[in-house]
């Protein structure tokens, strides 16, 4: 499968700032199932982009603003090939949880062991635990298959319910929110009472049908875990699914903080709107040398009005200023 992947973020301030530094992780990975074959970075006002992969393989751009502005547009464009995912058992044989156990002592993985700053274990979190039955039974694929279902049974999915720097307990109360709430309660578990190597995933979902939770116009979130023969495997508990060649990659972490779409500051006193579109879009694939990825024409409308500049205020005259003076002078 190949796929075209467009996502638009606009950030509109208040008042004009003088400076804007950001980062971005919107480039997805090339790894043995996916490939990034094509990767276009715009920016709003025009700057100079820098990018350099981290120590888990992430690609990261990011730039500087340095002079005035009321609004600042980031445009990620890519073609991404998707291979065929191996399909998963339900089930290992029974001396999985030694296999595990091997792993880990062998490997380095204790990133992925440890509490995050999105998943540290709290008490609303045990008592989770312990109401799902997450314990060490029967053998790693078929606790990890049971809790993704159980997980998507518990919660609801309800958007703008939870914010990016909600901890896990919000949701837990709420018994609700958004992917990343579910990648996060879901790591905590898988760590704390798996001691499973367990980790977060950012990218895209491609959706093909009515079934899945998701909003189709943001970003994805879900899991990976480490198991016995197969390495890491994708979870997604907000729709109850495997992750498959639907799911694109663009970050892995230990937890949201580690990998968020986009990520800096601005100098300035202002306060930030911020409006985020995604569109992925089945491919026919690599497009020819002379030719460049077709852009749908409600996205190319759309691109065109997140970078208008806003309207300048109206011109007063002389002669309106000195009457609205009097005037002010009068009360």
């Amino acid at each position: 499968m190949y796929y075209t992947v467009r996502h638009l973020t606009k950030f509109v301030y208040s008042n004009s700032v003088s400076e804007s530094i950001m980062e971005t992780r919107m480039h997805p990975r090339s790894d043995a199932s996916q490939r990034c074959l094509t990767f276009h970075l715009s920016v709003s006002p025009r700057c100079r982009v820098f990018s350099y992969r981290d120590h888990l393989g992430n690609h990261i751009h990011h730039f500087d603003i340095p002079v005035a502005h009321e609004q600042l547009v980031i445009v990620a464009e890519s073609l991404v090939e998707m291979d065929e995912i191996v399909m998963v058992p339900s089930f290992l044989a029974p001396d999985a949880w030694a296999e595990v156990d091997a792993m880990v002592q062998e490997g380095d993985f204790w990133e992925m062991l440890l509490p995050s700053e999105f998943t540290a274990s709290t008490p609303a979190l045990e008592e989770l635990a312990n109401k799902l039955d997450v314990r060490r039974r029967d053998d790693p694929l078929m606790v990890l298959h049971d809790l993704n279902e159980k997980l998507y049974k518990y919660f609801d999915y309800v958007p703008k319910s939870t914010k990016v720097d909600s901890p896990i307990d919000v949701a837990l109360e709420n018994k609700a929110g958004v992917c990343q709430d579910f990648a996060h309660v879901m790591i905590a578990l898988v760590r704390s009472r798996l001691r499973i190597p367990c980790r977060y995933v950012s990218g895209y979902l491609f959706h093909s049908n009515e079934k899945d939770r998701s909003v189709n116009s943001a970003t994805h979130a879900w899991v990976e875990a480490l198991v016995p023969q197969f390495g890491w495997v994708g979870f997604d508990p907000t729709n109850w699914l495997i992750a498959s060649d639907r799911h694109i990659r663009t970050a892995i972490g230990r937890d949201y903080a580690d990998v968020p779409p986009t990520h800096g500051i601005f100098r300035g006193r202002a306060a930030s709107e911020l409006t985020v579109a995604v569109r992925v879009s089945p491919s026919e694939g690599v497009p020819l040398m002379d030719r460049e990825l077709p852009i749908p024409e409600d996205w190319s409308i759309l691109v065109e009005k997140a970078t208008q500049l806003p309207p300048p205020p109206p011109v007063v005259s002389r002669a309106k200023q000195l009457q609205q003076a009097q005037q002010q002078q009068q009360q």
